[in-house]
């Protein structure tokens, strides 16, 4: 009986210890890799885009970039589209996702999210001679919108009948529909939308109308502990120490709002 009580107690031990190093495993492996890979879709100015020499840019890289530093690991940013942000984490193609990834209920059913880092208005974009106001306004009109995105889902939430929705891969090419004319209206992020206005100063463009804001966060993937807490002290440390919100500032051009707990 004692040889059956200390077999058992053996395997109990062996299991905790296992389901400990598992724990530790994602944090660990990117410490001895001493690469870390963020996925960051470089379509959607300000927050990625590529610079002039064709290197990622804009805030989430340049947060990115903090982040690795504080790490002490190099970055590899691994471009990615709203659609595939999530299929990339949770086949470990990356490490984390740092994409304006907005905070929803559903994602958070196959990820896990951090403390929020940033904060996003999604509206609806059009030139000033389209006549929108509010969302009745829809009808009879083609919205063209980045597939997988919290503005897909909105949008979907507030047309009227009538409104024909126009899904695309990423925001270049929304965009880039708007601007030729192949839809009459764009929902997305504010700061998004609104980096087309200096590149299309002939167009006209506003913001019709607020749909929501929303916060948004890195996602890892799930049953990934430590490395969350890494990432939630990181922002924590950086949101006091006020480097978030310089690179809000920097890119965004207003102020980085009072982010709230998760």
């Amino acid at each position: 009986m004692k040889r059956y009580m200390a077999l058992a107690a053996g395997i109990l031990i062996a299991a905790t210890c296992a389901q400990s190093a598992a724990r530790a495993d994602a944090l660990d492996d990117i410490i001895k890799r001493g690469k870390i890979r963020i996925a960051i879709d470089i379509s959607a100015p300000p927050f990625g885009i590529q610079n002039d020499k064709m290197e990622p840019d804009g805030a989430d890289v340049e947060t990115a970039k903090l982040l690795a530093k504080d790490l002490g690991v190099e970055l590899e940013v691994v471009p990615v589209t709203s659609a595939n942000r999530i299929p990339y984490l949770q086949t470990k193609r990356v490490d984390l996702t740092m994409s304006t990834f907005s905070v929803t209920p559903e994602r958070a059913k196959a990820v896990e999210f951090s403390t929020p880092y940033g904060a996003i208005n999604a509206v609806i974009f059009a030139p000033k001679d389209v006549a929108i106001k509010e969302p009745k306004d829809l009808a009879g009109k083609k919205v063209g919108v980045a597939r997988g995105t919290t503005n897909e889902t909105d949008l979907v939430n507030i047309a009227p009948q009538g409104t024909q929705i126009i899904r695309f891969d990423d925001e270049a090419s929304a965009m880039a529909a708007l601007a030729t004319g192949q839809v009459d209206a764009y929902s997305s992020s504010e700061t998004i939308a609104r980096s087309m206005i200096p590149r299309y100063p002939d167009k006209n463009f506003e913001s019709k109308f607020l749909l929501r804001r929303s916060f948004y966060s890195a996602a890892i993937r799930r049953g990934e502990p430590e490395l969350r807490q890494w990432v939630n002290t990181f922002i924590w440390f950086r949101n006091n120490d006020g480097a978030l919100g310089k690179i809000y500032k920097k890119w965004v051009g207003v102020d980085l709002p009072n982010l709230p707990p998760l």
